[in-house]
């Protein structure tokens, strides 16, 4: 009985003292393409990372939890800016039943998602 009581407790305090965390990684690609189908090249910012990308194309853009800002300009010169909002992913909620209530995942921003793929609306010259 005693051995099983120091199974248990040596168990539970494993659990507890262990990090709760189901991060995703941080970055993720995103097809990123122009509504009229143009090449071009965008200014790809949020807080968490600054780069610059070929349109059409799938750069790796950070996870965070603001939006991804867009400046882009197209080969023919047209430019445009836009912005693409974060969601918060499901796994938080797992992150946030067991024990670390998410705060990993909140710190690094991992929990949240850009869409898979963003088409940038521009006119047509």
């Amino acid at each position: 009985m005693r051995t099983s009581l120091s199974i248990i407790s040596l168990f539970s305090i494993f659990l507890l003292s262990s990090c709760a965390s189901i991060t995703n990684d941080a970055y993720v690609p995103m097809a990123i393409s122009f509504s009229d189908g143009s090449n071009g090249s965008c200014q790809i910012t949020n807080k968490r990372m600054s780069i610059s990308a070929d349109i059409p194309g799938s750069p790796m853009v950070r996870r965070s939890d603001d939006n991804l800002q867009l400046n882009c300009e197209t080969e023919d010169g047209r430019t445009t800016a836009t912005s693409v909002p974060s969601t918060m992913g499901g796994k938080i909620v797992a992150s946030a039943v067991f024990l670390d209530f998410g705060i990993t995942d909140a710190i690094t921003d991992k929990h949240r998602e850009y869409p898979a793929s963003f088409v940038i609306p521009i006119r047509k010259k």
